[in-house]
């Protein structure tokens, strides 16, 4: 009986085995990248989003200066948390000072704004450098946050809280 669970362990360890070879193959296999997309001037645009803010993002070859909404980084988001949040792209992909960044951005508050900004920087350096989509979607930054506030509803206080009960 023993020998029988060693052998299916065994077959079972081969086909795993062959599974990771068969997969390994398949890596080695070169994927076809798209084309980049660059408008007239070579910027690559792309639209982020994060809770209810809409950002509008143009990356172009540079010396890493952001702007938004024609305001410098640190005048718009003053946090450093925020701005971290804008330079983790770069700093995941190895690009860092190597792009301008010119956006508008629209809704929301500061912090849905930074993550929008944030998303739609990590759209157009995939548009810009196609070959940086696995490193970016590894780390998560091109899946849009669909997290929104839920709606206040009727006969409640907010969207689920009740009324204070009185007995009385």
């Amino acid at each position: 009986m023993a020998e029988k669970e060693k052998a299916s362990v065994v077959s079972s360890t081969r086909t795993l085995a062959d599974l990771a070879m068969a997969s390994a193959a398949a890596a080695v296999v070169p994927q076809e990248l798209p084309e980049p997309q660059r408008d007239a001037q070579g910027r690559s645009y792309a639209t982020g989003k994060r809770k209810n803010a809409v950002a509008r993002v143009w990356i172009k070859p540079g010396t890493g200066k952001m702007t938004i909404n024609g305001r410098d980084q640190q005048v718009y988001f003053a946090r450093p948390v925020l701005r971290m949040l804008l330079r983790q792209p770069f700093v995941v992909a190895n690009r860092a000072d190597q792009f301008d960044v010119w956006c508008t951005v629209t809704g929301g508050g500061l912090s849905g704004q930074a993550g929008a900004v944030r998303h739609g920087v990590s759209k157009a350096l995939t548009y810009y450098e196609p070959e940086l989509r696995p490193v970016l979607k590894a780390g998560g930054f091109l899946t849009r946050d669909s997290r929104v506030v839920e709606r206040k509803k009727y006969g409640r206080a907010k969207a689920r809280r009740s009324f204070q009960f009185s007995k009385r």
